[in-house]
């Protein structure tokens, strides 16, 4: 899609969500970038789980549960393994980690640093917090250790979450023109509408900016769709014996993106992500309005296709629920490569692989 002055195509949206330099197109830039922040690992020698910027890293220095090798640029979560003669984990330490330990003695540290981090003051992200925790995953799809939700950006670890388009489908009675970049709609064709909401000003991160139908942030030892129906009955009102019968999975969109203060706190953050999406269509028999059960929803518009895409056009969108969209036109036939220039791009950047280890199924392991 060819840009028009001042607005943005598809894959500027796409740029602005996954803005992580990408080593297949670009390997001496990601490099560089690579090489300003430490790798978080629980050994040498075990995967990486996140990159932390070396403000970050050096709050951390000559903390007995963490190791800076300046030389390697690595940041490891140690835990000395103990002196009792009868535990299992008895043997000296040879090298600083803490692949010995147990989920729940990894999260015990990660949890007493985030809040020495918070009471510290130094860290505006921390303002953020929400007593809500993120898992992290190892290699196998094993739980790591639990995170403060809101410490999860100083660490740069996966973060996951829930996405639904709730829209409705009616028989067009005229001819509509949408200037051919997502097609057109002659009579007695279907036209789709989506429920979008507005967040509340308030919020602390992009508020009043529009967000997907229903969206959250999957809390640690939550399945994907139980996230879901929570979030579609707090969010938007919606029964969750509807959510459970109706909703159809239809994937998964993920990206690596540089926070900036929109998303609150400092800039530069790293936050790689892996959203589950879902759709549901409303049918005129269901006799349903989203509305707002809290307060982190301004309001709902049933808007049409051509609305919601010179919202995207306009910046008026939550970067990842953006992508959200995006996705949902090409499975639905909305954005395809007769109506797409950069289409191919557009969807391989929307599916962006980690080098993280990373949750295999949307059911986690347990602590």
């Amino acid at each position: 899609m060819e840009g028009k002055p001042g607005l943005r195509t598809n894959l500027d949206l796409v740029n602005e969500c996954d803005n992580f330099p990408h080593h297949e197109t670009d390997p001496t830039v990601y490099d560089t970038r690579l090489s300003s922040y430490y790798a978080f690992r629980l050994s040498r020698s075990t995967p990486t789980l996140g990159y932390v910027l070396p403000f970050v890293a050096e709050t951390l220095r000559g903390v007995p549960s963490w190791v800076l090798d300046d030389d390697e640029g690595l940041l490891i979560l140690h835990i000395p393994q103990s002196s009792n003669p009868s535990s299992p984990n008895n043997a000296p330490d040879s090298e600083p980690g803490s692949t010995h330990a147990t989920a729940a003695e990894r999260s015990a540290v990660m949890a007493s640093t985030a809040a020495a981090m918070r009471a510290t003051g130094a860290f505006d992200v921390l303002k953020g917090w929400r007593d809500e925790l993120y898992p992290v995953y190892g290699a196998g799809g094993e739980l790591l250790f639990s995170i403060e939700r809101a410490a999860s950006p100083l660490f740069g670890v996966v973060t996951y979450g829930v996405h639904m388009t709730v829209f409705t489908k009616s028989v067009s009675t005229s001819f509509v023109d949408s200037g051919g970049e997502f097609g057109s709609k002659k009579e007695g064709e279907e036209q789709i509408k989506i429920w979008v909401p507005r967040r509340a000003k308030s919020k602390q991160t992009y508020g009043g900016f529009l967000d997907n139908s229903v969206a959250g942030g999957i809390a640690a030892g939550e399945p994907a769709f139980e996230c879901l129906v929570r979030e579609a009955e707090e969010e938007a009102s919606l029964p969750a014996e509807l959510v459970r019968r109706r909703t159809k999975a239809v994937g998964t969109v993920s990206y690596f993106h540089v926070r900036d203060k929109m998303a609150g706190g400092e800039a530069g953050f790293l936050q790689p992500e892996c959203q589950f999406v879902y759709d549901l269509e409303l049918k005129e028999e269901d006799r349903l309005e989203l509305r707002p059960s809290d307060d982190e929803v301004e309001g709902f518009t049933l808007m049409e296709v051509e609305k919601v895409k010179e919202a995207l056009a306009k910046g008026e969108f939550k970067p990842n629920c953006a992508l959200v969209l995006l996705d949902f036109f090409v499975r639905h036939g909305l954005l395809d490569c007769d109506n797409e220039e950069n289409y191919i791009e557009i969807v391989s950047r929307m599916h962006r692989g980690f080098e993280f280890p990373i949750l295999r199924t949307g059911r986690q392991a347990p602590e």
